[in-house]
């Protein structure tokens, strides 16, 4: 700028340009602390989700270790070993977030994020570093030299990521600068920096901790150490064509193993019927992975099938138990209803019911009655009309052709008086003036089968020796409060013709709630 006075004039245009420059770097200085807020939201987010995918690779190395101790005890231990050091490193930096962010209104308002006073003062004195600085440096040091002695020799790729991920500059903790000078690490990273920006630093460790838990799980579990699963982890489980078979029926069920693949095929099969030895060729045949039964269903009741399936498995032999059950019925000639809740049926209530006839399936089961509807499968739901009775019919057709058609008559009931309740004592109750004028008016359905929602709409409000206050809602209203605040300590206040409904039945009318008595205790 040439030297000399300047006139009013030029300083106003002087002062004026300065004053947009600030603007301008003002503006663009809130838009950087957005995207790093934004960044540091997603970060966060990411690391919930890892968080619950290591919980559940933590969970299937544990499952591997109950099975077999030898093979993935020592494994299981170091993934705990690494957990655990994770989680005190990952819970050490979130104290620090908050810590340092406890001063900030709106956690979310960014823009105010642009001051680096906290983090300075906490880490630094003067040009040394500080208590707590040098213990954010021993932190990350501590966990990336732990981890890295953890982890087996084999994981070299996970040990290099854990150093990289973990470095804190060279063998002297410098870091070189763009100009060639060398800096402290944590001065070069975390000194003179954005609040906004040091947290999104801080969550992108706390990202690096999560990826260091994933990293390890992962290669546990990968490889040969998962194509080493014992026989052990096999099961066995029983398919059948349909639930339930005639007496004299063919049984044309199946044994199969956990994974079914013609090359899983047992060494030995000692399989015993109700106590009788199974015979191959006669009684079962091996077939895709499967113990293909060939037996008879047998005479009505359950049947037990017990023993076990050999395996030899480098050199040892394996055996996984055999232990299911089957049940055989006779033959129906009725279809069978029930109401799921009582032997009658309530007007007003969805009265959940199971119909089904044996031997036939649910999808080829009919019912008809006024009211009646079908929801899924055997499932029904009666919602009664007038009258006393209500009449169902079933009807199925059973496999061999004949046809089954059985009504089935359920008395109807109106649903029972409620009774009145205040503050969820019904009859009778105690309580301070003040409570009850709080307190919620409400109607009881007691020792009835069905939840139904009850709700009061309004209710008379009695003091002795004060005029009778109708009242809408279910709380006391002024006048009510007002008349409340005469009552003497023993007086008994009523609260009767309560107006109560079904929330999603209005149209149905209850009976007469009976009413409840409040004696005042003060």
């Amino acid at each position: 700028m040439a030297s000399g006075k300047q006139g009013p004039r030029q300083k106003m245009i002087n002062l004026m340009y300065l004053v947009f420059i600030c603007m301008l770097a003002l503006n663009m200085s809130k838009e950087v602390l957005a995207a790093f807020g934004l960044m540091n939201e997603k970060m966060e987010t990411s690391n919930k989700k890892t968080g619950e995918s290591n919980l559940a690779f933590l969970t299937g190395l544990e499952t591997k270790a109950t099975e077999n101790e030898e093979k993935f005890g020592p494994l299981y231990k170091k993934a705990q070993e690494i957990k655990s050091l994770s989680q005190e490193y990952y819970d050490y930096l979130e104290g620090l977030k908050k810590d340092i962010t406890k001063d900030v209104e709106d956690p979310k308002d960014y823009a105010v994020m642009d001051k680096s006073d906290h983090l300075d003062e906490k880490f630094f004195q003067g040009d040394n570093l500080g208590k707590e600085g040098k213990e954010f440096v021993k932190r990350i040091t501590d966990y990336r030299t732990k981890v890295s002695a953890i982890l087996p020799a084999e994981m070299k790729e996970v040990k290099t990521a854990v150093l990289t991920r973990f470095e804190t500059g060279d063998a002297n903790g410098k870091v070189e600068k763009r100009d060639g000078t060398k800096q402290d690490w944590i001065n070069y990273h975390y000194e003179g920096f954005p609040l906004i920006a040091s947290l999104t630093k801080l969550t992108a460790l706390q990202a690096d901790i999560k990826a260091t838990e994933e990293d390890a799980l992962k290669s546990m579990l990968e490889g040969q150490l998962t194509s080493e699963i014992s026989m052990t982890n096999y099961t066995t489980l029983l398919e059948q064509e349909k639930s339930a078979y005639y007496a004299g029926e063919k049984f044309t069920g199946s044994i199969v193993l956990g994974r079914k693949d013609a090359s899983t095929r047992p060494n030995e099969v000692n399989i015993t019927l109700d106590g009788r030895k199974l015979t191959e060729g006669k009684d079962f045949a091996i077939e895709d992975g499967k113990v293909k039964l060939l037996v008879s269903a047998g005479g009505p009741g359950d049947h037990e099938l017990k023993g076990n399936l050999v395996f030899l498995q480098d050199g040892e032999r394996t055996e996984v138990p055999v232990s299911q059950k089957f049940a055989t019925i006779t033959k129906p000639n009725a279809a069978l209803i029930a109401a799921d809740k009582m032997n009658v049926v309530y007007r007003g209530v969805a009265n959940p019911m199971s119909i089904s006839i044996p031997g036939i399936p649910d999808n080829k089961v009919s019912a008809s009655a006024p009211g009646l509807t079908k929801r899924s499968g055997s499932k029904y739901v009666m919602n009664p009309g007038k009258g006393r009775t209500v009449k169902i019919i079933a009807s199925g057709v059973l496999p061999d052709g004949q046809r089954i058609s059985t009504p089935a008559e359920f008395r109807i009931k109106d649903i029972p008086r409620p009774s009145g309740s205040i503050r969820g004592e019904s009859g009778s109750a105690k309580m301070p003036r003040t409570n009850l004028e709080i307190a919620t008016v409400g109607a009881l359905l007691e020792d009835f089968d069905f939840d139904l929602n009850l709700a009061v709409s309004g209710f008379k409000f009695k003091v002795p020796g004060q005029p009778t206050i109708n009242v809408r809602g279910n709380k006391l209203d002024g006048r009510a409060k007002s008349a409340l605040r005469r009552a003497k300590r023993g007086d008994a206040v009523q609260i009767f013709d309560v107006e109560a409904y079904i929330t999603n039945n209005r149209g149905y009318k209850l009976k007469k709630v009976s009413p409840v008595v409040v004696e005042i205790t003060n």
